[in-house]
């Protein structure tokens, strides 16, 4: 009998990794580089939707391995409802990062709203995409 080893691959978490770097390398440029917001496209407050769109891609890269896991639905939401306080948590961290360690940034509670905000919905939108569906027993036969 060969004993199967419980091993955590981290194979499948370098997109999440890789975009976890991606969002480190934007929030820590200083003020001077990032372009003025009104004339960006001119769209207004991009800066909230790009700032959910970064925190709620952490969600969605960290969570999509879990697809494919053979691990029970209560654990995958288990590790995505984890996945998504970790990135919450990291967003307010980022800030407190821009206040107190780069020129030309500060801290913003509204972008850590929308970090949080994208964080929550990507987090929605990966139970939907990768949580096998629960089997419908209402059309079994007894």
């Amino acid at each position: 009998m060969t004993e199967q080893k419980n091993t955590f691959r981290f194979i499948p978490f370098l997109p999440g990794i890789a975009w976890f770097l991606f969002v480190l390398a934007l929030i820590c440029m200083p003020g001077d580089d990032l372009p003025e917001e009104p004339g960006w496209f001119n769209i207004p407050h991009l800066d909230k939707i790009v700032h959910a769109g970064l925190f709620g891609g952490l969600v969605f890269w960290f969570c999509l391995p879990f697809r494919k896991m053979m691990i029970t639905r209560p654990q995958k939401i288990n590790w995505f409802i984890k996945i998504t306080i970790a990135s919450i948590l990291w967003g307010i961290v980022t800030e407190y990062i821009q206040k107190f360690f780069l020129t030309g940034r500060q801290f913003d509670l509204v972008d850590w709203a929308a970090d949080s905000a994208g964080a929550i919905i990507a987090f929605f939108l990966s139970r939907k995409l990768f949580l096998n569906p629960k089997p419908n027993t209402s059309n079994l036969k007894l």
